[in-house]
């Protein structure tokens, strides 16, 4: 927590994702509806329409579809670090259940939250950053070749 009161932690990768190869960490996902409840009528349509394009586009994804008694539809998506998250989908069309199952694959489980800075390395350097002007003399004009004029008429030896 910083002195905002909001949390915050350095940039990392979840087990160097997409370093070599791309691994989705969500595992599973789980719709459950109402068979006849008026609230899950955008979750019946796309159950119908889309659940099995999205299955299809998501093999390393497993898709739970599970009519209960229950009074609000959700989405219960489950990731490999053991986060779970629940969305809840009352009264959305099918295309908006697509948008929400779309958003939760593509996250990786960890929380949102600020990130301190753009960059962090588990070993840092005693030297510093490097930036263009990190070996460059700090006068203007830059370096010359020993033997050049500086504009004032005088000559450089070395």
């Amino acid at each position: 927590m910083t002195s905002a009161g909001t949390p915050s932690r350095f940039l990392k990768s979840v087990l160097q994702n997409g370093v070599g190869r791309y691994v989705c960490q969500l595992k599973r996902i789980s719709i459950v509806f109402s068979k006849t409840g008026q609230s899950s009528l955008g979750v019946r349509d796309f159950i119908e329409d889309g659940v099995v394009d999205y299955a299809k586009n998501n093999p390393s994804t497993v898709v739970y579809v599970s009519p209960q008694h229950c009074a609000k539809p959700t989405i219960v998506a489950e990731y490999l670090n053991g986060t779970v998250r629940e969305e809840a989908v009352a009264s959305k069309t099918s295309s908006q259940i697509s948008e929400v199952l779309t958003k939760l694959t593509n996250q990786s489980g960890l929380d949102i939250i600020r990130i301190r800075k753009p960059f962090h390395t588990d070993n840092p350097s005693i030297q510093g950053l490097w930036h263009p002007f990190t070996n460059r003399p700090p006068q203007p004009g830059g370096v010359r070749p020993p033997g050049q004029s500086d504009g004032k008429g005088t000559l450089e030896v070395k």
